[in-house]
């Protein structure tokens, strides 16, 4: 698990106190003080004991009081001890895991759907935000290109690429284009672009349609602009990160500043933060866990993220997690993220 730097805890008493102030934090969302801190900690503590560890913890940094109340709250640094310390993770129940099974087994045939499915179940399971981040595709070799003429100003384009995958396509062209057009189009293809990676051959396509336009006579440059199309990685690009249940965060109270909920849904829209997150996750083994200022953004401070990395075919392909409050229950959300990296892991290899 990612870790900050925590300090030692001076005894198994404040410990515990800390402890049971986050579970009820966690809870409740509201601040704890020292007459619900002795009652729910079952020791026979008086409060003014209380009252002397929970200000020792909050010269740790461990607690803070907010401005509007006597009670205390858990800071990041107190979360991180939390975390790394002081819960015992329990896996989901026989029962849990197998819904998730079940649920995974029904998208064994399609990765999209299934790593789709896998978000969803994430944000259903844990009541806040589930992601995927979605493997990048492989290097595509072209190996030969056919074009069919349809209704409407349609083409269909026939692509086969490295050893025998096939795509699809179907063209939206300006005008009807006959067996005899499309055949040249092909060859053309075919001949000079075999075996170069399809951005590439884009790439090349387009630049020898600006280079010769002016020596290029209509028919070819017919030709070239349909071929060109085909290669178009707009209308093919997949997403690169699923996310569902965003609109969860909203239940929790210290995530309800419109302007700042605004602010983090915006950058959930355009990903890059959340894909950071996900790409350091990548880079280390088994579950990660970034709490509020750990996600190394401001718009996140108040926000904590686990992950959990997933494979295919034994290669560590993607990440997937849950992102949610600071006061996220980390005893239950933890095992969930895990079990689901795993048996996504599972469902893809046996595809």
């Amino acid at each position: 698990m990612t870790a900050a730097n925590s300090p030692n805890i001076p005894n198994e008493r404040a410990a515990h106190l800390l402890k049971v102030l986050i579970e009820r934090y966690i809870r409740d969302g509201q601040p704890v003080g020292s007459r619900t801190l002795s009652r729910d900690s079952r020791l026979e503590l008086s409060p003014a004991t209380i009252r002397n560890v929970m200000s020792d913890l909050e010269m740790m940094g461990l607690i803070a009081a907010p401005h509007t109340s006597a009670g205390r709250i858990p800071t990041p640094l107190g979360y991180r001890m939390f975390v790394d310390s002081l819960i015992r993770l329990q896996p989901p129940s026989a029962k849990r895991v197998s819904e998730i099974e079940c649920e995974m087994g029904d998208s064994t045939d399609d990765p999209e759907a299934l790593l789709a499915k896998a978000s969803s179940l994430l944000s259903r399971l844990t009541k806040m935000a589930g992601v995927v981040a979605v493997p990048k595709s492989e290097q595509s070799t072209l190996r030969q290109i056919e074009f069919l003429p349809l209704s409407d100003n349609r083409v269909l384009a026939i692509l086969v690429l490295n050893e025998k995958e096939v795509q699809n396509r179907i063209l939206n062209t300006s005008r009807n284009y006959s067996e005899s057009e499309l055949r040249m189009a092909a060859n053309f293809v075919n001949q000079h672009f075999a075996g170069r990676d399809l951005d590439e051959v884009r790439a090349s396509l387009l630049s020898e349609l600006d280079a010769t336009r002016d020596s290029m006579n209509q028919a070819m440059l017919d030709v070239v602009a349909v071929a060109g199309s085909a290669f178009d990685v707009s209308s093919d690009r997949r997403e690169d990160l699923l996310m569902a249940g965003e609109t969860r965060l909203m239940q929790f109270a210290e995530l309800s500043d419109l302007d700042r909920l605004r602010a983090i849904f915006e950058a959930f829209q355009e990903k890059r933060l959340v894909l950071d997150l996900l790409d350091r996750s990548i880079e280390a083994n088994g579950i990660q866990i970034f709490i509020g200022e750990e996600c190394g953004y401001d718009l996140l401070e108040n926000l904590s993220v686990v992950t959990a990395p997933y494979v295919a075919d034994d290669t560590l392909v993607g990440v997937l997690g849950v992102i949610g409050p600071t006061r996220m229950d980390y005893e239950r959300v933890i095992p969930v993220v895990d079990v689901t990296a795993k048996l996504l892991s599972s469902a893809l290899n046996s595809r």
